[in-house]
């Protein structure tokens, strides 16, 4: 095969990478499956070892948990004194991230990167602190055990009986440079733990007993290895994708089977499954649809369908390719993927046709390097395997005739008709011409006439338009005249060649036909998406969300649909809005909160609670369920054949970002007015203070004035006094006033 030329777009995408990456320091984690395996002394001695090669290394913090071998590595190393931070009478000791960016060293070790950072902190967690340092261009070191990357959380909970709660995302560790696997088997691990070089004697036995029982580490250490050999294929992927390799590497299992319109289908994916688990290597399913597939009849299209929804339930990854040659199709995604293995049915073609036309499995074998090839044979004809579900198939297959037929637009066999109008008008033409022009000409004349047939009505018509053409072209104009007796044999190969070249232009015609409409409707769907997006970035609230996403998916899919939020309890409650004509009443709110809190589609269609009128997906934001779309389907093909349920799942999950965008700005604003209702109320009570201050320090003076004994004061002067406390106690009170209004006011 001859190589692709590189797309721009992926070019210019990696480039931008690359200097991203650039700029971004580089992580590198010592990976391990428990505390004690050490991965602390080996940061350690890496760190050494770089600053042998004199490159600026500092220790940001390390926890040696009083293991003396740990400690006596960081003699003749920087390390950088620890942040106090005070929090409810304690003193903590923090990573000071402030004096780690200002030291600016080539290489930072920060240990434990799961910690959660004390109350007070920049960051909560010390992954952010991290991650800053990373945005500065500062390499870093970090440790990490499996049980705190977030989705092992809930499996290893049930593993070893222990909640952990300090975790890192799973991005942060796909995004490290470097993983480092630090393996100890657990044999030794108990030997370091009961001398306590991992925890002090009495918390030793209290551990051996919970978390380091030996089934514990055996599980923990095969997810420890898993997960590394995860990250390493990714990396190699990436290195594969950056120096545009494209031949197949075989390191890691991956398996594709590849299903087509035929009883094949289960039998193949319950075949790849069986494999699949035998390697424990990842397994995808793909169907490639070409020009001639996308005709197929509507019960072949459902029962690809079916065998994809099978797949997904066995596990599997699905895919669907859109191609005009299937083989060049799963060659490309078997080089995109490293692919290793193709599990595929044996050629139904034989003799002169696989020769003559040729089969998928005959071009794989010849150009899928370094790929296996598995072929998986239908049963014998005759043995009963298969056969009810066949004859069933045969005999329903006329009355779906009928009903495909019943469905052809209007004016459909007009075709034929037109064919045979065209054919003699071509013959007309050709009459006019004979004697003027060579048979060629003629022929030129009829290969015309097919064009048009199979550009304004399809295949069938432009064949039979091609049949004709000959035959007219035999009987009027190829000597000897009004016979279908050919008197010179250079005519047979004019009359073939003829038939051969419409009949290829028939069939080039439909396919670009067909191919146009694909486009066409790709791009209705893309400008649908275009559509949605823009409204929903300009709505600003959730009322005008639910009625432009209600608006689109009723127009793309012809379907009554509603969007069902949860109120304040977490309780999904019909909108209060009614008013869309293209809204779905009465819909079942037991199954639409089913969905929201399991995070899984319901409904009809499905196999959870397929009783349901309507189906219910679930509304996605960064794994979180912000809402329920419920949809009432005219046809459930609609609605789960693999692209519009790509659609539908790409509508949901920007509804589901618009929503969260909205929740959030009105969180923010919400929060915004709480702190100018505080710096109001702070304003307030100063100014207030301000005044309330002094009418008490001159009523307080006067009185004390009033109060003494001495007799100084003459009667003017203790009337007047008096006069004074009386003006000031009469402001108290106004300003007194005052402050009970505003307060009855604010209330």
């Amino acid at each position: 095969m001859t190589p692709e030329r590189p797309n721009p777009d992926e070019l210019l995408a990696k480039i931008e990478h690359e200097q991203a990456k650039a700029r971004r320091g580089r992580l590198k984690i010592f990976f391990g499956s428990a505390a004690g395996v050490g991965k602390t002394y080996a940061m350690l001695l890496a760190a050494r070892e770089r600053r042998t090669e004199n490159i600026d290394v500092l220790v940001g913090l390390i926890e040696t948990h009083n293991r003396k071998e740990t400690a006596d590595l960081l003699e003749g190393l920087e390390v950088l004194p620890r942040k106090s931070i005070e929090y409810r009478g304690i003193t903590l000791n923090e990573f000071d991230l402030d004096a780690a960016l200002k030291h600016k060293p080539a290489i930072v070790l920060v240990d434990e990167m799961a910690h959660t950072n004390a109350p007070g902190s920049r960051h909560p967690k010390r992954w952010q602190d991290i991650d800053e340092l990373l945005e500065a261009g500062i390499d870093v070191y970090t440790t990490l055990n499996v049980q705190h990357l977030e989705s092992l959380n809930d499996d290893i909970g049930q593993i070893v009986g222990v909640r952990v709660w300090e975790t890192v995302p799973d991005t942060v560790f796909e995004a490290a440079d470097e993983v480092e696997l630090v393996d100890l088997p657990p044999d030794e691990l108990l030997v370091r733990l009961k001398e306590g070089k991992v925890y002090l004697p009495q918390q030793a036995e209290e551990a051996i007993r919970h978390f380091f029982r030996k089934g514990n580490l055996i599980a923990l250490r095969e997810l420890a290895l898993r997960q590394t050999a995860s990250q390493v294929d990714s990396q190699m992927l990436d290195y594969r994708e950056g120096h545009s390799i494209r031949e197949i590497w075989p390191v890691a299992e991956r398996i594709l089977v590849c299903i087509g319109p035929n009883e094949l289908g289960e039998r193949l994916v319950r075949a790849g499954k069986r494999f699949a688990v035998g390697l424990r290597g990842e397994w995808i399913v793909a169907y490639v649809e070409t020009p001639e597939l996308q005709r197929l009849p509507a019960e072949k299209r459902d029962g690809i369908l079916r065998v994809l929804r099978l797949a997904e339930q066995l596990g599997a990854e699905t895919v669907t390719l859109s191609a005009n040659v299937m083989s060049e199709a799963i060659i490309n995604f078997c080089n995109d993927r490293n692919i290793t293995k193709i599990v595929i049915g044996k050629p139904s073609r034989r003799g002169w046709k696989r020769w003559l036309l040729g089969s998928v499995v005959d071009t794989l074998i010849s150009e899928a390097h370094n790929i296996n090839l598995y072929l998986l044979g239908s049963p014998q004809p005759g043995t009963g395997l298969y056969e009810t579900e066949l004859t069933h198939y045969r005999r329903g297959s006329q009355p779906a005739l009928k009903e495909i037929l019943g469905k052809r637009k209007k004016g459909y066999f007009w075709g034929y008709v037109w064919a045979i109008l065209v054919t003699l008008v071509s013959s007309l033409l050709s009459s006019l011409m004979l004697g003027h022009f060579e048979l060629a000409n003629l022929v030129m004349v009829f290969l015309l006439g097919v064009v048009f047939t199979a550009t304004r009505y399809g295949r069938g018509p432009s064949i039979v338009a091609s049949l004709l053409g000959v035959v007219s072209l035999d009987y009027f104009f190829v000597d000897p005249h009004y016979s279908f007796s050919v008197s010179d044999t250079q005519y047979f190969v004019t009359l073939f060649a003829m038939l051969t070249v419409a009949m290829l232009i028939s069939n080039l015609m439909a396919n670009v036909k067909s191919q146009a409409k694909v486009a066409s409707h790709r791009e209705r769907r893309a400008t649908v998406l275009y559509a949605m997006s823009k409204e929903l970035a300009m709505s600003q609230s959730e009322g005008e969300i639910v009625s432009a996403a209600v608006r689109h998916i009723h127009s793309e899919f012809g379907s009554l649909n509603v969007i069902l939020l949860p109120d304040q309890n977490g309780r999904i409650v019909h909108p209060k809005d009614k008013g869309l004509p293209e809204s779905l009443y009465g819909s079942d709110l037991s199954v639409a909160q089913w969905v929201m809190d399991h995070n899984e589609m319901a409904g009809q269609g499905t196999n959870t609670l397929p009783g349901a009128q309507a189906v219910y997906f679930p509304l996605n934001s960064h794994d979180k369920v912000v809402g329920v779309l419920g949809l009432l389907p005219v046809n459930l093909r609609r609605v789960f054949l693999p692209e519009q349920q790509k659609l539908l799942d790409t509508f949901t999950r920007q509804i589901a970002q618009a929503i969260t965008r909205v929740s959030l700005a009105e969180h923010a604003r919400n929060a915004q007015l709480q702190i100018e209702a505080e710096r109001l109320l702070k304003s307030l009570l100063s100014s207030i203070s301000h005044d309330l201050r002094t009418p008490l320090a001159t009523l307080v003076g006067a009185s004390s004035a009033l109060a003494e004994k001495d007799g100084s004061l003459t009667p003017a002067d203790q009337v007047e006094l008096s006069n004074v406390i009386h003006a000031e106690a009469r402001r108290l009170s106004i300003l007194v006033e005052d402050i009970l209004d505003r307060a009855r006011l604010d209330a």
